[in-house]
């Protein structure tokens, strides 16, 4: 699975998934582009975006773009908040479809 990690959450995460081919928006420049602009080049190029964007459907019409999103909710965007959340996470990365949104909370 081709994972994009959204610039709001941790780069050390992309170590949590180490089956998968990940990589940060940072590593790929794309810094500072809205949501929408991010969608539309990263369905090129991945399969999910994760992001802790909670209000992600009411900005996109996550429709529009051939990608997963999965949003992680925790109390921080540390990497110690966001971990208790991988094991759902890696379950979910095994059946997630394009156009669909998953929230994995703590």
């Amino acid at each position: 699975m081709r994972i994009l990690i959204d610039e709001c959450l941790p780069k050390k995460l992309k170590h949590e998934l180490k089956n998968h081919h990940v990589i940060t928006v940072q590593e790929k420049g794309w810094n500072g582009k809205t949501n929408g602009e991010l969608l539309n080049i990263a369905e090129k190029e991945f399969d999910v975006w994760l992001t802790s964007d909670q209000n992600i459907e009411s900005q996109q019409n996550l429709n529009r773009f051939n990608i997963a999103v999965v949003v992680l909710v925790a109390h921080r965007n540390s990497l110690e908040s966001l971990q208790p959340l991988i094991p759902e996470l890696l379950e979910v990365l095994q059946m997630i479809q394009p156009k669909q949104i998953i929230y994995i909370n703590s």
